[in-house]
């Protein structure tokens, strides 16, 4: 509790953002010296089940986080702050989500891992939202108000009880990113059954550890003395839905030269986790954008010194959608195309990674086939957006940039059926000189 005797002491008057994680059953009362500078309060972690009734003092509150505690309810009281635009209540008992819980300025939203049943039809009245996080849940059905929400464009409703898809999110003009495996409705993709070769634990020799994501760790190992990738599955329920998801599309992704290929699995693991063998992007590739800032929402952010050509970023693009055309031929929608997920090397070489938001839908379903494309075709459109702010500086390739501008606007077509699909988007980039 040292840092509540700081605030007692006034050693932190006029501080914006406060982090306590030390057990907290109740709200501390030292905190409302705060409440004319306080916008970043973070109490993940404690055994907290209720909020203050005045907790509206906290006027100029932005983001507050509340993960991890014992809250069976979307506290109400947040309806009254007018600025707070960031919720993060994961991994409560989350129950009840009444009416006008929420207040308009909400933007982002999270509440994976909870026990909602179902949400509040008020929640089309947030068209500030833009990235909803609703995995691991108990919904069995999406409001169809839904569809007021114009504004959203990240939304993750995996791992729930939705016995049908939810239509309404079909006509949403700016959703480009979203994940709902793990549903009743959700068949499983037809190869993700495909025996793969099965290796031993033990057989791999494990080397550092690449990189971590909420849905597990990747290593570089050596087998039969070549340099191979580890991805050991965490289990555990993420923000875009369960691990085991991923594994299965990972399996059914197939080959193909801009995508991470699978090798194979890998049993016996000391702790019995799912662990797969992965093709080893080398060291000289590196990711393309880097994840997306509080303040940039849904949308990747770049070094300030960061720059392409028009010619690197258009043979990017022809790699991704080739990708794109790959997956959406086998079913796949990848959830989560992001230049974060995007690895590239001084030849302009990509490959695409990272399907834990990935999706499976029946490929014979035409109409809704399609739907689900062009929503994934906005994210692409965002991605060309992206590539060209970064070679602005470029006026050697003026041929290019004016082409590339045309195809993101027809990708970021407010109205998604008049998206082009990406085989005529490949088409059109392969044929761009």
């Amino acid at each position: 509790m040292e840092i509540l005797k700081e605030i007692q002491a006034g050693n932190l008057k006029g501080s914006k953002s406060i982090k306590i994680a030390s057990g907290l059953k109740t709200f501390p009362k030292e905190l409302y010296t705060l409440v004319d500078t306080l916008e970043v309060l973070d109490l993940t972690d404690n055994n907290l089940s209720s909020l203050p009734n005045d907790f509206h003092k906290f006027k100029k509150l932005k983001r507050l986080f509340l993960s991890n505690n014992q809250f069976n309810h979307v506290p109400k009281i947040l309806a009254k702050l007018p600025i707070l635009s960031m919720i993060g209540i994961r991994n409560n008992q989350i129950k009840t989500f009444e009416e006008n819980s929420l207040p308009l300025s909400t933007r982002w939203l999270i509440l994976t891992d909870n026990n909602l049943k179902s949400l509040p039809k008020s929640i089309g009245d947030l068209t500030l939202l833009q990235k909803c996080m609703l995995s691991g849940n108990e919904l069995s059905s999406i409001p169809d108000t839904f569809n007021k929400c114009l504004n959203l464009e990240l939304l993750r409703i995996g791992a729930n009880k939705l016995t049908s898809f939810p239509i309404c999110l079909l006509s949403l003009p700016k959703l480009s990113w979203l994940a709902y495996s793990a549903n009743p409705f959700c068949k499983k993709h037809p190869d993700s059954n495909i025996k793969l070769q099965t290796i031993i634990w033990d057989n791999l020799e494990i080397k550092e550890l690449l990189g971590e994501g909420a849905s597990g760790s990747i290593y570089k190992a050596i087998y039969q003395e070549k340099e191979v990738a580890i991805k050991i599955f965490k289990g555990e329920m993420t923000s875009d839905g369960l691990p085991q998801e991923e594994m299965d599309i990972n399996i059914s992704m197939g080959m193909h030269k801009n995508l991470v290929d699978v090798l194979a699995q890998v049993s016996q693991h000391p702790q019995g986790k799912d662990v797969l063998m992965l093709e080893l992007i080398p060291s000289t590739y590196i990711n393309l954008g880097l994840p997306p800032s509080f303040e940039s929402c849904t949308r990747d952010i770049y070094p300030l010194d960061f720059s392409l050509t028009s010619k690197s970023s258009l043979k990017i693009l022809q790699g991704m959608a080739s990708a794109a055309v790959h997956m959406h031929q086998r079913g796949i929608m990848h959830g989560d195309f992001y230049a974060h997920n995007i690895m590239c090397d001084k030849d302009d070489n990509s490959i695409l990674g990272d399907f834990g938001g990935a999706s499976y839908y029946e490929p014979k379903e035409i109409e809704i086939r399609n739907d689900l494309e062009r929503l994934e075709i906005r994210a692409f459109g965002c991605l060309i957006e992206e590539l060209l702010y970064v070679s602005k500086h470029d006026n050697e390739h003026r041929n290019i940039r004016n082409t590339l501008l045309q195809l993101q606007i027809s990708c970021l077509n407010k109205i998604p059926r008049k998206r082009p699909l990406f085989k005529e988007i490949s088409k059109q980039l392969d044929e761009i000189i």
